[in-house]
């Protein structure tokens, strides 16, 4: 089954990241203004790494927080593969 799931606990959204092989990101570019803020992204092996910077779970997560985001994921494909889908969505 498909079913997507919301969560933000972090320990469940940073377990679910690192069995995927995912590190935390931002879009370049969109970090280190005023706020300290950027885009948030999971930077998957062989995805657009190149745009992407490797950030700390601690970062990660006070963006997040500071944006009251949710995670949206998928545990696995409607064919039962380990899925990668994901998004931020504002609560």
């Amino acid at each position: 089954m498909s079913d997507s799931k919301t969560t933000k606990d972090h320990e469940t959204i940073k377990n679910w990241v690192e069995e995927r092989d995912g590190k935390p990101a931002l879009v370049k570019g969109t970090g280190d203004n005023a706020k300290g803020s950027g885009l948030l992204r999971i930077n998957f092996p062989g995805g657009a790494e190149e745009s992407l910077e490797n950030i700390s779970w601690e970062k990660f997560f006070s963006i997040f927080d500071e944006n009251n985001l949710e995670f949206l994921y998928q545990e696995e494909t409607k064919d039962g593969d380990e899925s990668r889908f994901f998004k931020f969505v504002n609560k």
